[in-house]
């Protein structure tokens, strides 16, 4: 008899699950794209939150232009916060970092649709940064204080973090930074002794332009004070992701558009403003298994990780 209630209350209650989330994708996309009810696109701050917002605001503008759909942009104060905002309908497309979509996916389902191409290539890799000219490799680390970027970045933590533990070195203190070019400069003001962003590589005069290039006009001689000691494995590249249950004839026709703006004039000088973005390629999920792959590896569960 307990067995048969029991499994009538867990019944009703995944019935109202059920029947909550219907609800709140109804809610979520009726006249979704109108002026009343854009579509929410929100950008992780990874850089600074401003310089962020301008360029959303022109790529909102030119997918007004393209499609008739009315879009907002937002840029929130983590990774997980635009996770969150993806989970509880809140966000529709969100710019993502790789591990920050694989939790996306594995939470809420979220769908990559499109990944990000720098200098010709779908994958990149982070690096180990120093300001200290007795740190030159990782085993140097130990007993130092490391900035990272944030909990969902895979260039600047989750990979990073991984090798050391792998190495077996032991670290005084972390801290997340925020963003790429606060845990850099975490370390050009002596906050920290090393810290771990993306990497990129050089251009054809031979300028660095990983995560120190974002702070050569404030900082001259960031070059000079800080200095690369390593660098991870390949990670595949950042991603434009979507909600679960948009309506399929809108998601098309947003990710067709979003596609041809980075092959425009302006798409490319935006993209490029907004990530060093250089265009845009389909994508689908499969493309980061070897994410999921690597995580496996290292023993890590993706949420316990973010938490």
């Amino acid at each position: 008899m307990k067995k048969r209630i029991i499994f009538a209350l867990f019944a009703s209650l995944l019935l109202f699950s059920c029947q909550s989330e219907v609800s709140r994708s109804a809610k979520a996309n009726k006249r979704l794209g109108t002026r009343q009810n854009p579509i929410k696109m929100y950008f992780v701050p990874s850089l600074e939150a401003g310089k962020v917002v301008n360029s959303g605001e022109e790529i909102a503008v030119a997918l007004h232009e393209a499609t008739g759909y009315h879009f907002k942009v937002a840029v929130p104060t983590s990774y997980a916060a635009v996770i969150e905002a993806l989970g509880s309908y809140q966000c529709d497309i969100a710019w993502l970092p790789t591990y920050a979509y694989v939790l996306a996916k594995e939470k809420y389902n979220a769908n990559v649709k499109l990944i990000t191409v720098r200098d010709g290539r779908t994958n990149y890799r982070g690096q180990f940064v120093a300001s200290n000219k007795n740190i030159r490799t990782l085993e140097d680390l130990e007993g130092k204080v490391v900035a990272y970027t944030d909990a969902a970045s895979a260039s600047g933590y989750i990979y990073p973090s991984a090798m050391l533990k792998h190495l077996g070195v032991n670290l005084k203190n972390h801290v997340f930074a925020g963003g790429h070019p606060q845990a850099i400069l975490a370390v050009y003001s002596g906050q920290a002794d090393a810290a771990c962003t993306y990497w990129s590589p050089a251009d054809s005069t031979g300028r660095p332009t990983d995560a120190r290039e974002k702070l050569v006009d404030t900082h001259p001689d960031i070059f000079e004070k800080i200095h690369v000691i390593g660098y991870t494995e390949w990670i595949p590249n950042d991603t434009v992701t979507f909600r679960k249950n948009l309506p399929s004839a809108l998601e098309e026709e947003v990710v067709t558009a979003i596609h041809n703006f980075s092959f425009t004039e302006d798409g490319i000088r935006i993209l490029r403003d907004l990530y060093d973005v250089d265009g845009l390629e389909i994508a689908s999920d499969k493309d980061y298994d070897v994410v999921r792959d690597a995580l496996r590896t290292m023993n890590m569960d993706p949420e316990s990780m973010l938490n």
